[in-house]
């Protein structure tokens, strides 16, 4: 007897690059331009078509199996497919090649506010979804007060749903999503979006979903720890197809290894950057507090992280926000803002470079990585993940002559820091801490 009850089998997905027309353009209007000049619109239609002749395969000949009971991971980088696949699984798209076999009713958490109608009621969504994974109103019932528990939106039941904040959201449609009982519950990493109780809620419910009531679970998380806890099987994507599947714990070294691969890439040779690209981070250096480049930071002593950037000649950005995440094994560790240390607008042009200062380097002995991103009022211009290794030693950062007790692990760190920025085109610095 066959106990899958997801089967994949080569499963692919082309998106179109270009538009296939105006979409400020009506129906009418279309017609309109069609009846007053059809030789003008036909040369139009041509243009479009050509233009949007070129497509990109976000999936390419993805092959896999769920049994029932199961607990599977879906890991890998942003662009990776995942979510691209997550949406084939729950029929909210369909794909180019292949084909999906789903043995039993899905239900799915993929994005806020998925699934839901802003202008309904709490009380109200909670019924549509039901209705829409097929269940009776006696079944929704049944399930009714549990759900409103578990989302603890008792007295926000009947607002309007487009009232709610991003949190109350996430909670409510995790309680329906996982309350109606569905064969599959498809979960992405939506669930970064609560709280820290709520998502220790929420991992609870998925085991208490597989183990208790045997139903099956494709979970998408970028929290290792999360997919380690509760996966036995993980699948690892990578640019629309699956490199490795196998036991999470294995698939999950693999990723990380690779994670440090790229890491030691130079910045020039990374085709994986995000961002429009009006300035680019060139080189990322860790300094002393004279400002010579230094290989390693050492435990307590100040330690300067130095972005180099180049502006688009003729570009003059007024308000660039540099950020940086120093993270180890996908645990962000602490983080370094030009926006939170110093709110102040930053103006950058040409070449320069942003020093932030850490008074105290707050690590213990290790390799870690950077991830960094350069923005402007809601724009991304630059984001790299895994941008470079840091190698950190073992300092007396008690000023007791010790270190630290063996074994201990940080979990996350707080760092007063500050921000200095120097332009090639002037020898003028602004620095974000008083002079002295």
């Amino acid at each position: 007897m066959n106990n899958s009850i997801i089967e994949v089998r080569n499963l692919s997905k082309q998106y179109q690059i270009g538009t296939a027309m105006n979409r400020s353009q009506g129906l009418r209007h279309i017609l309109e331009d069609a009846l007053r000049s059809p030789r003008s619109w036909m040369r139009r239609k041509c243009r479009v078509k050509h233009r949007s002749s070129t497509g990109f395969w976000a999936l390419k000949g993805v092959d896999f199996e769920v049994n029932r009971g199961e607990m599977i991971g879906i890991i890998g980088r942003n662009g990776a497919g995942k979510s691209t696949l997550l949406k084939l699984l729950s029929r909210i798209t369909e794909p180019t090649t292949g084909r999906i076999v789903l043995r039993g009713r899905v239900s799915s958490l993929l994005e806020v506010g998925t699934g839901f109608h802003p202008e309904l009621t709490g009380r109200e969504n909670i019924q549509l979804n039901g209705a829409i994974l097929g269940m009776s109103r006696v079944e929704i019932r049944k399930r009714f007060d549990e759900i409103v528990e578990f989302a603890g939106i008792g007295k926000f039941l009947d607002t309007p749903v487009k009232r709610y904040s991003s949190g109350m959201y996430v909670r409510l449609a995790f309680a329906v999503a996982a309350h109606l009982e569905p064969d599959v519950l498809i979960v992405d990493e939506v669930l970064a979006v609560g709280d820290a109780e709520f998502q220790r809620k929420c991992l609870g419910k998925m085991e208490d979903v597989t183990n208790r009531q045997g139903r099956t679970v494709v979970l998408v998380s970028h929290q290792m720890p999360a997919i380690q806890n509760l996966c036995k099987r993980c699948i690892l994507m990578e640019q629309g197809k699956i490199v490795m599947q196998g036991h999470t714990n294995e698939v999950v070294r693999h990723y990380l290894a690779g994670t440090i691969e790229r890491a030691e890439q130079g910045l020039d040779e990374r085709i994986d950057r995000q961002g429009k690209g009006d300035v680019r981070v060139t080189s990322i250096n860790l300094r002393d507090a004279s400002g010579r480049i230094i290989p390693e930071a050492i435990s307590g002593e100040e330690v300067v992280v130095s972005l180099s950037y180049h502006v688009l000649p003729g570009i003059v950005l007024k308000d660039a926000v540099f950020c940086v995440e120093i993270c180890k094994d996908l645990k962000k560790y602490f983080s370094l803002s030009s926006e939170l240390s110093d709110p102040k607008p930053l103006r950058i042009q040409g070449e320069g470079r942003i020093d932030f200062h850490v008074p105290e380097w707050p690590l213990m002995g290790g390799q870690y990585h950077m991830n960094f991103y350069v923005g402007t009022l809601n724009c991304m211009q630059d984001h790299l993940t895994d941008a470079a290794t840091i190698v950190v030693s073992d300092g007396d950062f008690y000023g007791s002559g010790k270190l630290h007790h063996q074994g201990w692990h940080g979990v996350s760190v707080l760092v007063k820091h500050a921000w200095q920025q120097h332009e090639s085109l002037s020898e003028t610095c602004h620095p974000s801490v008083p002079e002295r």
